[in-house]
This record gives C-alpha cells, structure tokens and sequence, in this order.
C-alpha cells in the first residue's frame, strides 16, 4: 500500500537496530504509572450506575477536564509517532497539520457545530444524521465508524508494538497484549470517566516525555540554525519552510501545492476529523453544560497549537543526524524518529518517562478510540437495530462486552499499517475515506434546509466510493501522477467531499425535504430549547466566552506561521 516513492520497507527492519539500556529505574517508573492508570480504573467504576454514566460520564464532567481529554485523545502515539515521522519526510510542512488543520476546525466544532450536538441530546455523532435525516444514513454512518475507529485503534496498537519491541526487546505480540489488557481494564471497569480521567494524567506524562527529547535533540544538532543549515544543505531551502515551493506546478517534498494544502487538509480533512470524528467529539459531549462543551475544543485548541513543536523538531533532527533518514540504505523508517532519539540521547530514568509517555499516548489514542466505538456499536447499532428495549443494566453490560470485542478486533487489524513507512499517512488514508464523507452529509445538511432526508445515505456512501476510488485506482494505478501519499490523501479528501455534495444536491432535488417542525435545532437558524440554557455559574465570566477562545486561537496560530513563511 506504500508508494515506491516514500522509500517503504519491512517495520521490522529497524527493530534489530534500536535497543534501550532501560534498567530497574525505568521499569520501576512504568510500573508505577500502570498501577495509578488501574486504580483510576477502579476508581471511577464506583460512579458508572446507567448507561449515560458508562458511554458519557452522566454529562457531569468540567470543561477543564474535558479539554485536556480532548487534546489527549488526539495525541496519540500514533500522533507522535507519526507527526515525527511526517516531519522527518516533509520537513517544516508539518505546522500545517495543526495550525491550518486543527484550529479553524476545533473552532468551527465550539462555536458553531457543539449548541447542535450537546442540545439535542444526543450519545454519538451517526445519532446526529438520524435526526436529521434518516435511519440509513444512521445505520450506513455507524458501521463506517465502528469500522474506522477498529482500525484507528489497531494503528496504535500497531505504534505501540515498533516502539516497545524497538527498545525494551519484547515481542510484538507482548507489547499488544499487555498493553491492550490495561485499555481494556480501564475501560471496562470505568467507561468514559476512567478513559477521560486517565487521558488528563496522559496529557502531562506525554509533555513529561516529549520536553526532554525537544531539548536534547536541539542542543545536539545546535539549536535551530545548526538544524536548518544542515537541512537546507541536505533537503533544500524549502524543508524548513511552511509556504515554500507550493506554488501551483512547483516541486517540494510534501508533494502538494497551496490550494491543495487549503481545500484538501486544511478545510475538507481537518473538519471532517474534528467535527464528526466522535472519539473527540464524545469528550464534549460529556461535559456538565452547554457551555462546557463549547469551551472543551477550544481550550484544547491552545496546547494543540504548540505541541507542533514537541512533534516537529525531533522529527526534523533525525532527518539532519542521519543522512538519508527514512529511506531502506539508512537502515531507518521514517516512524523510528523518536526511538532513535530516545536511544541516542535520554539517560536512565528519563529514558523511564520517555518510555511511560509513548505507553501513555498510545493507550489515550486506544481508548479514545475503544470507548467511541463502545458507544456507536452498543447504542446505534445493537440497542437501535438488533435488541431493543431492553432494561439500562443490560446495555451497560453489553458495553463491556463489545469494548472487549474491539480490543480484540484491534489486534487483528494492526498489521495493516505495517505496510506505511509513515503511519501519519495510513491514518490520513483513514480520515479521507471515512471522515471526510461524513462531513460534508453533517455539513450541507446543517446549512441547507432543503437537504432531503434520504439525500444523507447516498451523499455519504458516494463520497465513501469516490474517495476511496480516487486513492487505490487513479493513485495507486498512477492514472494520475500524484508524488507522495498525503499529497494523495489531500486530493482523495476533495474528491470526496465533493461527490458527496454533488449527489447530496442532485438526490435532494428529486425528493421530498423533512417537514420544517422536524428540523428545529438540527439545521442552522432554527432552535431547540436546549440552545437556550443558561451560562452556569461562573462561565459568563469574559474569559470563559466561547468567541474570545475560539478568535484567540486563530490568531494565535496564525501569527505562528510568521516565522516559518518567510
């Protein structure tokens, strides 16, 4: 699945070159931090006595809380693994992802999309399409993200696998069980509340980790002069540039120009990942307000902002330490970014944190994933389609069952990524196919009343078609020539997107719209009573209100780009 010209080779390559003198301090440290992820676990257990306090934390959790699980679930080790990655392939490149494809999307998802979703009372995103259009477009949408978030979660189980057996020597198959054995623990025993709570402590044991690295990384290639002077030696002036070589028909090394840059990642991929991809969207909706939920994506949006940084520069010292980093000859993936810097630089015991952070960020991005799909599979899909009616104490249990099922399915699917050298570009991949269609079915049918409602199931099934056509046969078949795999991602999002709109369009016009007394609080412009609560106490305070937060972050990462544009 990887093309020739990303430099793909066996993940097991690296392995036999990266090996961590860890010692009993280090292990001490990991056992220490498994035993607090448990106790969590058995902690929140005491609070789960329904099914809304299993799949959403009974709607009690604060903003703060919230917005740390927010980020935390995004940062998964995969995102680490893997923005590494991206970064030692396409350089400075990588700043797009969060302040072009992150920010203006998680704004969007406070401001505009979160009064929809947190006042119709809804437990998951594919909920959302059966009020608004109807129960194919619900059951189509649910098995599509059931089945994304089972490989999502197996591309972190399959992060965790290289990382481990890289540097402490397990086996692979060690590595997943015993790490999945935790996630599912935790899950299990706590729901949402255990993984939220858990993903909080993961946040700054993540940081914990990452900062070191940073630091020593800097200091080894001599700050960032020493790093861009051999990187523009190396890779050309353009690797440590944002803007530079995207113009229409220029050459540079993410394989995409500007506009593809704008429309395909930073409109049509960010927001189709961060406002209806329920992994993320799930931690909003449990929090205790409405107001709560608004500011749950915009508070994470800060720390999202620079945690660039954290990800990007270790990515980029590799790429400067290793000559030809990433290809076959130089014995490295471009996903051995981090281990081998790990195993370059970090002494014992801070080689104990490094190691409990990427454990940490895997686990958050497995149960981000394990409890959205915990709750789409048990409530739309079992409760809605095959039993029903059931008392709440059955859902609750079946809930358990179904996460160890996809614990379970995860491991089967993990082995898929192998295949990505870059494992940032499987999970793209993903989000081309699955997100992206269901954006623009949530996004056409909250701004046009007109939108019919069997127009959602066959909006979202052409753009899962087109997508998915668009990547494995124009691309792969070299039909088109497209350079790299997310310059690909980026095209097969647009196509996506619009061949949803298309025939969302087209469908709508041949028939009957929902009647309007059906739409109120589904479509923009109309209202439901539950966008007319209150602030709660304390969260009409000025820098509690959501514009303030949402417009703050856009300018802020819009002035990052200053630096890097020039």
């Amino acid at each position: 699945m990887q093309s020739p010209t990303n430099g793909a080779f066996p993940a097991t390559l690296a392995a036999a070159e990266l090996r961590l003198p860890t010692n009993w301090l280090d292990y001490t440290i990991l056992g220490i931090y498994f035993v607090v992820v448990l106790g969590i676990g058995f902690a929140a257990r005491a609070s789960v006595k329904t099914s809304l306090d299993f799949f959403l934390s009974g709607r009690s959790l604060p903003a703060w809380i919230t917005g740390l699980a927010f980020i935390s679930a995004n940062l998964a080790a995969t995102e680490i693994l893997g923005m590494a990655a991206n970064s030692a392939q396409y350089g400075v490149y990588t700043v797009h992802w969060y302040w072009i494809g992150a920010i203006p999307a998680m704004v969007f998802l406070g401001l505009v999309m979160m009064p929809f979703y947190y006042s119709s009372k809804v437990r998951s995103v594919p909920e959302m399409l059966l009020l608004r259009f109807d129960k194919w477009a619900h059951l189509l949408s649910s098995l599509l993200f059931a089945f994304a978030a089972i490989l999502i979660s197996g591309v972190n189980l399959y992060a965790l696998a290289i990382v481990v057996e890289a540097l402490l020597g397990w086996p692979q198959w060690v590595a997943i069980v015993v790490a999945g054995a935790f996630v599912l623990a935790y899950i299990t025993l706590g729901g949402l509340s255990s993984a939220i709570y858990n993903e909080v402590l993961q946040f700054f044991v993540i940081l914990a980790a990452l900062i070191p690295l940073v630091t020593l990384s800097m200091k080894k290639v001599g700050g960032w002069d020493g790093l861009s002077d051999k990187l523009t030696e190396t890779h050309g002036a353009d690797f440590t540039t944002a803007w530079g070589g995207t113009g229409i028909g220029s050459d540079n090394p993410l394989g995409a120009n500007w506009l593809t840059i704008v429309l395909g990642l930073g409109f049509v991929l960010s927001f189709g990942y961060w406002t209806t991809n329920f992994a993320e969207v799930q931690r909003a909706l449990s929090a205790k307000n409405l107001s709560a939920a608004q500011r749950t994506p915009l508070i994470a949006a800060y720390p999202k902002i620079f945690i660039v940084f954290l990800v990007m520069l270790p990515g980029l010292a590799a790429a400067a330490l290793i000559p030809g980093f990433g290809t076959e000859e130089s014995g490295y993936q471009y996903n051995d970014a981090i281990p081998y810097l790990m195993e370059q630089l970090l002494p014992n015991g801070v080689l104990g944190i490094a190691v409990t952070g990427l454990l940490a960020a895997f686990m958050a991005g497995m149960a981000a994933n394990v409890s959205s799909f915990n709750t789409v599979f048990t409530n739309d899909i079992w409760a809605r389609y095959a039993v029903r009616g059931r008392p709440d104490a059955y859902y609750v249990r079946f809930g358990r069952l179904i996460t160890v099922i996809g614990v379970c399915a995860s491991v089967g699917t993990a082995f898929l990524a192998s295949s990505f050298s870059n494992i940032m570009a499987y999970l793209q991949t993903l989000f081309s196919f699955f997100n992206v269609p269901m954006f623009v079915v949530f996004i056409i049918g909250m701004f046009w009343k007109r939108a019919s409602a069997v127009s959602g199931f066959w909006g979202l099934l052409a753009g899962t078609v087109a997508a998915m056509v668009n990547y494995f046969w124009i691309y792969k078949q070299e039909i088109i020539d497209i350079p790299t795999d997310q310059g690909a991602n980026f095209v097969s999002a647009i196509v996506g997107f619009v061949a949803g709109a298309v025939v969302m369009f087209a469908v709508s016009l041949f028939t009957a719209p929902k009647p309007a007394e059906e739409l109120q609080g589904l479509v923009y412009g109309t209202r439901s009573p539950g966008m007319s609560e209150p602030p709660a106490e304390g969260d009409d305070a000025w820098y509690r209100k959501p514009a303030l937060l949402g417009w703050g972050a856009i300018v802020l990462a819009a002035a990052c780009y200053i630096p890097f544009s020039f």
